[in-house]
C-alpha cells in the first residue's frame, strides 16, 4: 500500500558527494516500510551509498534511536541508471499513520540532473492534533560526505523546498485500507494556501482508513510535458505503478487551456485516461475545472472550452464519479470567477479557504477497485 508519494520532475543538478534528508508524512499506517527511489529524469546513473529512515525531532535532527538503515536486495548501496526506480527491502516494525519521517540519502559522487518534486512543503500533523509536531523544512542538504546515519542535524546546513529522488513510501496495510491518488497541477501541490496545507493534505487528514497520495506537478499539463511528464503519460508511467491505488481523482487542464488547447483534445485525453485506469482495475473520478477569469492566461475561448469540458465531466460517460470543484469555488454572481474568499489573489489558485472548499467537495465513499488486482508492496 502506498502511504506517501510524489510526482517526478526534472530539476537542476550540481549535487555531489553529500546527503539529502527528505521530510515527508505517511497517510495510513502499517508495517514493513519500503522506500522507492526514482531517477526518472536523470542524465547519468546515481549511486546512493546509504539510505536511512528516521523520525524527525526538530529541523534536521532526529529522535534518538529512530534512524535505521534500509537495504536494496540486501545491500546498503544501490545505483539507479537513468529512467529507473528501485524499491528497498521492507524495514521490520510498525509504521504509524500520519507520522513524519525523514528519509536520508547519501549521494556518492556526481548526481547529475535531479529527479524530485519541486515546491515541496514541510509536512505537519493535522491542525486538529492536540500535540503538533515541530515544524521545519521539507528537505535539508548536508556538508560533503555521508551523513545519512546522523541523528544530529548539525551536518545539514541548507534547507530546500524539494523532495530529492523520492518516489513513494509503501507499507503492508490491512486489507480494508485503500488508496486514492490525486493527479493534477499546482492546485494539487497546494499553491495559494498561505497555511501550507493544500486540499490534498486536508483530504488526507479526514481520519478515514484511506491513503491519499499527491501526484501534483506545478505548471503541469494533461497534453504536453513540462518539468514532469504530461499527466496522460504520468497516469500509466507513475501513478498506476504505485501499490494499492484504488481510485484516481483527476483535476488538470487549466494550464492546457491557458496554452490554447481545445476542449475536444482534452476530452479525448480524459477518455483515454479513464480507459487506462479502468484497464488497471482503478476507478477514475473526474474533477471539474475551477474558475479562472482574471488570471493572466484567461481568454474567452478558454472559458468556453472550460464550460464544455465541465459539462462533459458532469454528464459524460468516461468517469466513475464526480468531484465538482467548479461548483465549490465559483462566485454565484460571476461563475467564471473564483469567489473572492476563495481567491488567493491571482484569480487562479485558491486561498486557504478555497483549498478547504476543494477538500470538502470530495464527498465520495471510500474507493474500491473495479477489479481485484494484486498491488501489495
Amino acid at each position: 500500500m502506498t502511504t506517501w508519494a510524489a510526482a517526478a520532475e526534472r530539476l537542476g543538478g550540481g549535487l555531489r558527494d553529500l546527503t539529502v534528508r527528505n521530510v515527508v508524512r505517511t497517510t495510513v499506517g502499517g508495517s514493513g516500510l519500503r522506500v522507492r527511489l526514482t531517477n526518472a529524469f536523470g542524465n547519468r546513473p546515481v549511486t546512493f551509498g546509504h539510505v536511512y529512515a528516521g523520525v524527525p525531532r526538530a529541523g534536521a535532527a532526529l529522535e534518538p534511536g529512530s534512524n535505521r538503515m534500509l537495504t536494496f536486495a540486501g545491500s546498503p548501496e544501490v545505483t539507479l541508471p537513468p529512467g529507473t526506480t528501485a524499491l528497498s527491502d521492507p524495514l521490520p516494525g510498525p509504521v504509524l499513520p500520519r507520522r513524519r519521517l525523514a528519509i536520508s540519502l547519501y549521494v556518492r559522487g556526481e548526481a547529475g540532473t535531479l529527479t524530485g518534486r519541486n515546491r515541496a512543503t514541510a509536512p505537519a500533523r493535522p491542525p486538529s492534533s492536540a500535540a503538533p509536531e515541530p515544524g521545519g523544512a521539507p528537505a535539508y542538504r548536508s556538508v560533503p560526505g555521508d551523513h545519512a546515519s546522523d541523528e544530529s542535524g548539525a551536518a545539514y546546513i541548507d534547507e530546500a523546498a524539494v523532495w530529492h529522488w523520492l518516489d513513494a513510501l509503501t507499507v503492508t496495510a490491512p486489507a480494508s485500507v485503500s488508496a486514492v491518488a490525486v493527479l493534477g497541477d499546482s492546485l494539487a501541490v497546494g499553491v495559494g494556501s498561505e497555511t501550507g496545507l493544500g486540499w490534498v493534505d486536508l483530504l488526507a487528514d479526514r481520519g478515514w482508513p484511506l491513503a491519499v497520495v499527491n501526484e501534483g506537478v506545478s505548471g503541469g499539463k494533461v497534453l504536453t510535458a513540462g518539468t514532469g511528464l504530461a499527466a496522460e503519460k504520468r497516469l500509466a508511467a507513475e501513478v498506476l505503478t504505485k501499490p494499492g491505488i484504488a481510485a484516481v481523482i483527476l483535476l488538470a487542464g487549466l494550464n492546457d487551456l491557458g496554452a490554447g488547447a481545445r476542449a475536444g483534445d482534452l476530452i479525448a485525453a480524459y477518455r483515454r485516461m479513464a480507459a487506462t485506469a479502468h484497464a488497471a482495475g482503478v476507478r477514475m473520478i473526474g474533477g471539474t475545472l475551477t474558475p479562472y477569469a482574471g488570471a493572466e492566461y484567461h481568454t474567452p475561448e478558454g472559458e468556453r472550452a472550460r464550460q464544455e469540458i465541465n459539462a462533459f465531466i458532469r454528464h459524460g460517460d468516461a468517469f466513475d464519479d464526480l468531484a465538482d470543484f467548479d461548483a465549490a469555488l465559483r462566485d454565484p454572481a460571476a461563475p467564471a470567477r473564483l469567489l473572492p474568499h476563495h481567491d488567493s489573489g491571482d484569480h487562479l489558485h485558491p486561498s486557504a479557504a478555497g483549498h478547504q472548499a476543494l477538500a470538502a467537495a470530495v464527498t465520495l465513499p471510500l474507493p474500491q477497485p473495479i477489479a481485484t488486482t494484486s498491488r501489495s508492496p
